[in-house]
């Protein structure tokens, strides 16, 4: 590859780095191409393009969607993990991004600590893509507010109820709920809020986004019902019967999505744990959108990478 020019790369970090009509653009690519309104395999605008995707988390979806979606654009990944990089034996990840923005063409990164990520996009001459923190999760959000206008229509103005712990993927409905003008009503347990810099975030933008820690309250009334697994991937195990009892009045069942509209759907961005956070007869009823919401991390994946690399 050449060269890195000096221009400033196209990262996709979080959603609230954006305006609007950049994260509309590329949904809208998104749907082309579920839909074969753009066909890679006539285009490939991403020949000959390298995408490095570093995990120090588990991934299935991130991990295959990104993989494929490369692939359907024409181009290549190389995939390493945390254990096979100079990181672990003292490099800077200044210096590793510096490094791999003379052999790639983009980064995809996965890891535990946000500053990780914003380091490396910090120093790198090419786009970094937030492949998920522990912070924030922006490719599901994407693909989330895909799969929502996909069955229901425009999600502005509409109310999303969240149930559970206000983690990652939980700030992100956040920076959503003000990029795409919905209402948010967030239901968590007051040992798992998420943080108040984000919530004043939101209200500061002009956000709709409430947090209560009842999930009756949250849930009445709403478009669309979302949660997430209880313990996150190498969440410590010890800590796992206390947030079992933290959240398990969180669970989404028939009696909590029935306080939702008649035509409301089910969100969850897998894996999903039945019995836990979401019983069976809900992640598998016909108000689950939730293997649409999966495959639409393949579509929005291809159209974050050619906006980052246009």
């Amino acid at each position: 590859m050449s060269v890195p020019s000096a221009a400033s790369p196209k990262h996709f970090i979080d959603l609230d780095g954006f305006d609007t009509a950049t994260l509309r653009h590329i949904l809208k690519d998104g749907v082309s191409y579920k839909k074969g309104d753009i066909d890679p395999a006539k285009q490939q605008p991403l020949s000959g393009k390298t995408l490095a995707m570093i995990f120090e988390k588990p991934s299935t979806r991130t991990r295959v969607s990104f993989d494929v979606a490369m692939r359907k654009l024409g181009g290549e990944t190389v995939v390493l993990s945390s254990n096979e990089l100079q990181t672990g034996r003292g490099e800077t990840l200044a210096d590793t991004a510096r490094v791999l923005s003379r052999y790639v063409d983009a980064i995809m990164m996965r890891t535990y600590q946000p500053w990780k990520l914003h380091e490396m996009a910090a120093y790198a001459t090419i786009p970094v893509i937030n492949g998920l923190t522990d912070s924030s999760h922006p490719c599901q959000l994407m693909a989330d507010v895909m799969t929502y206008e996909e069955h229901r229509g425009a999600i502005a103005g509409r109310v999303v109820a969240w149930s559970g712990d206000g983690n990652n993927v939980a700030s992100s409905w956040v920076h959503a709920a003000v990029r795409f003008n919905f209402e948010l009503k967030l239901a968590c347990p007051e040992m798992l809020m998420p943080p108040e810099a984000l919530l004043r975030w939101a209200r500061d933008q002009g956000g709709r986004v409430s947090v209560t820690h009842d999930p009756a309250a949250a849930v009445k009334g709403a478009d669309c019902v979302v949660t997430d697994t209880w313990v996150s991937m190498d969440r410590d195990a010890t800590k796992g019967e206390t947030r079992h009892n933290l959240l398990a009045p969180y669970r989404v069942d028939d009696r909590l999505m029935g306080l939702a509209k008649p035509d409301a759907v089910f969100m969850h961005c897998l894996p999903a744990h039945r019995g836990e956070e979401v019983t069976a007869s809900v992640l598998d009823g016909p108000q689950s959108l939730v293997w649409d919401e999966a495959e639409n991390r393949l579509h929005v994946q291809k159209a974050i990478l050619a906006w980052c690399l246009a």
